[in-house]
């Protein structure tokens, strides 16, 4: 007896481990598998988001390395605070997010309305239409608007001239060439007018998936009950389009105030004429990589993300508040 038991426990030994060993290899095959996503999450997001909230706090030039960082608390915030050209840049950015932000949804909510009910089998292909220019590269954009806003060749200025000499609406418009992107009173509409293009087709894209959720007997009942087009739309689609149009009106809050690429390629790093159209995005841009001020830079940047987490919660608060009073 003494001796078969030492063998029966040596041979359970062995693939007691093995199985073990097998089930540990499960257990952890899933983190194994995701591990780049987190890897690249914490490399690329997550230490550059840490590093800046450091940076803000700090004085540095990157030329320097990373010896040459002073800590100096909140004196970029205070400094930031009290520049003159930030204010005049979050200023300018409010402008550009309010003309180009407001038309966008004005506009994208009826418009989509139309091409939802008039529209059928060619629904596709207009929403196709209207998406292009959101999926269309800032140089192409900005090469295609330079040549519209040109003074002398754009196409704009030849539409102007022609409206100068209609015989009832020529006293409104002027008769000499306007100078679009050299003029500091129409650089910041010319600049809202190429965003509201680009990102009115988001919108309409937006608005035509939510309306084509709404039940269509809402439509049949309410037409039944002698409803006109326009009782239809006021009083069932908009209510049923509550949830998108905050959901829409959140992410135009979001990205006009971080807007960027449209005003730096149309006018440049300077913003145009007394920087007319230099947002804050791209002051924070100028503040780092011109003026080589990265913990300036950082500070702006992260007294921008409150501004817009602020127009986040109180724009939440509104359609909360209207909800409730529902």
């Amino acid at each position: 007896m003494s001796t078969t038991a030492p063998a029966t426990h040596g041979a359970a030994g062995p693939a007691a481990h093995a199985g073990g060993r097998r089930l540990n290899a499960r257990r952890w095959a899933p983190y194994i598998f995701i591990s780049p996503f987190f890897i690249l999450f914490a490399v690329f997001s997550l230490f550059p988001l840490l590093f800046s909230i450091y940076l803000s706090f700090n004085q540095w030039d990157a030329a320097s390395g990373i010896g040459a960082m002073q800590w100096v608390g909140l004196d970029n915030y205070k400094f930031a605070l009290t520049d003159p050209w930030f204010t005049k840049s979050l200023g300018n950015t409010v402008w550009l997010a309010l003309a180009s932000g407001v038309p966008q949804h004005l506009i994208a909510i009826p418009l989509a309305a139309y091409i939802h009910h008039a529209f059928k089998r060619s629904r596709n292909l207009v929403i196709g239409a209207y998406f292009l220019p959101f999926i269309t590269s800032s140089v192409a954009i900005a090469m295609v608007f330079n040549t519209l806003f040109s003074r002398e060749y754009g196409q704009i200025n030849v539409f102007i001239e022609w409206l100068s000499h209609a015989p009832l609406v020529g006293g409104l418009f002027p008769a000499e060439p306007i100078d679009w992107l050299n003029n500091s009173r129409f650089i910041k509409p010319a600049v809202a007018f190429v965003v509201f293009w680009r990102y009115l087709g988001w919108n309409v894209v937006l608005y035509m998936s939510a309306l084509q959720t709404i039940p269509r007997d809402l439509y049949e009942a309410a037409t039944i009950d002698g409803a006109s087009k326009l009782q239809l739309f006021w009083h069932i689609t908009l209510p049923q389009l509550r949830p998108m149009i905050y959901m829409a009106v959140t992410l135009t809050l979001m990205g006009n105030l971080q807007l960027f690429e449209e005003p730096f390629i149309l006018v440049g790093e300077s913003g145009g004429l007394g920087q007319s159209a230099l947002t804050t995005a791209m002051f924070v841009y100028k503040t780092a990589f011109s003026g080589g001020d990265f913990g300036t830079a950082s500070a702006i940047s992260w007294l921008l993300f409150l501004i817009i987490a602020s127009s986040t919660w109180i724009n939440n608060r509104i359609f909360n508040r209207e909800r409730g009073a529902r």
